[in-house]
């Protein structure tokens, strides 16, 4: 017996002295990244892990609180959306909606490789998106009307999200993509509390802040048009929108972009991102990170992508572990969701075309 237990002893210590040498490496790894002769990658490793909820910790291990802050680029577009700037096709009963050619860029080739598009007869076009770092899809859905935000049945303390997947079904949406962001200490929020305010069908569901706090809105007024920027739910009512939930930061603003004077920044994650193009068509964009073949974007990369497919404006959304696209009952993405899907607070979803 006693023999017995001195083997298992020792192959315990075995084990433990491995899962240190381990740790070490991996902390002598990052310790290169983060302090070695590229200053560059260091504020890349900073900015990427500290977009996690679960392992943001890793850059206090190597930067201070001032040099960290130094990292940002808090660049802020304050201008409003400018409405007249979309102009959506009147839809005739018994017509698609009208096809002016821009479903993408002319030219476009995407930042890196050919675009393989996927069209059906539904009004909705998927578009592989490649970069240097990243790999992604893009949803062009033609008829904005067909946007719609999710939700769980109701939010709070002690509420729970649904996935995209269950949301999709809720509604008989036929895509959906993650939305808003929401409560995630420590990676281990359940979708049941919303960052700053969910606006469904001209009603503010949630105002975290509940005291005139602005935050970054990204919704549809009640003509489908897209708004992102920064204002309070009562500013947000004020200016017609019926559907939004809050994210950011705002991307591209009237055609401009948030990185005109420079760069946005941003670490290399998996991405969300919405935006609408100048005949109405609404870009559902999404990126795989953390991954062999795709470590992810910056927002920077964003805005280029996004620019690319024409949007007027656009927004960043939660990102991260969140980040998923379904259409079809088909996952267009890589989840980096260890556990599979998240729940989460809000999705924007894109329902069925309406037989007139």
């Amino acid at each position: 017996m006693k023999k017995l237990l001195k083997i298992i002893l020792r192959s315990l210590c075995v084990v433990l002295i491995t899962l240190i040498m381990i740790l070490l490496f991996l902390l002598g790894g990052m310790w290169i990244i983060a302090k070695g002769p590229s200053p560059a990658a260091g504020r890349l490793f900073a900015l990427s892990v500290r977009e996690t909820s679960a392992v943001g910790f890793l850059a206090n291990i190597y930067f201070s609180e001032e040099e960290l802050a130094a990292f940002y680029n808090n660049v802020e577009i304050d201008d409003k959306t400018d409405s007249s700037l979309i102009q959506i096709p009147d839809k005739n009963p018994g017509d698609d909606v009208p096809d002016d050619g821009g479903e993408l860029p002319p030219g476009y080739e995407g930042p890196q490789g050919t675009p393989s598009p996927e069209e059906d007869n539904n009004g909705i076009e998927v578009v592989d998106v490649k970069g240097g770092s990243y790999l992604g899809k893009m949803m062009i859905v033609k008829d904005p009307s067909r946007l719609v935000v999710g939700t769980p049945d109701s939010f709070g303390e002690n509420s729970k999200g649904l996935s995209v997947y269950r949301m999709i079904e809720k509604y008989g949406a036929v895509a959906g993509i993650n939305a808003g962001g929401f409560a995630d200490e420590g990676g281990s929020g359940t979708g049941g509390i919303p960052d700053g305010i969910v606006i469904v069908d001209g009603k503010v569901l949630w105002d975290h802040g509940n005291n005139g706090t602005a935050y970054n809105v990204v919704g549809f007024d009640k003509n489908n048009i897209l708004h992102v920027g920064r204002m309070t739910a009562a500013q947000a009512v004020s200016e017609g929108i019926t559907d939004a939930v809050s994210f950011g930061p705002s991307l591209i603003i009237n055609g401009k972009p948030a990185n005109s004077s420079r760069s946005l920044g941003g670490g290399l994650n998996p991405r969300t991102a919405i935006g609408q193009r100048s005949d109405g068509a609404v870009l559902l964009l999404v990126i795989n990170g953390r991954q062999i073949d795709s470590l992810g974007a910056t927002y920077d990369d964003l805005i280029d992508i996004m620019l690319e497919f024409g949007a007027v404006n656009a927004s960043n959304l939660d990102g991260g572990s969140s980040s998923l696209m379904i259409y079809n009952g088909e996952y267009l993405n890589n989840s980096a969701y260890i556990f599979g899907e998240r729940v989460i607070a809000t999705s924007f979803l894109v329902m069925p075309e309406v037989s007139e």
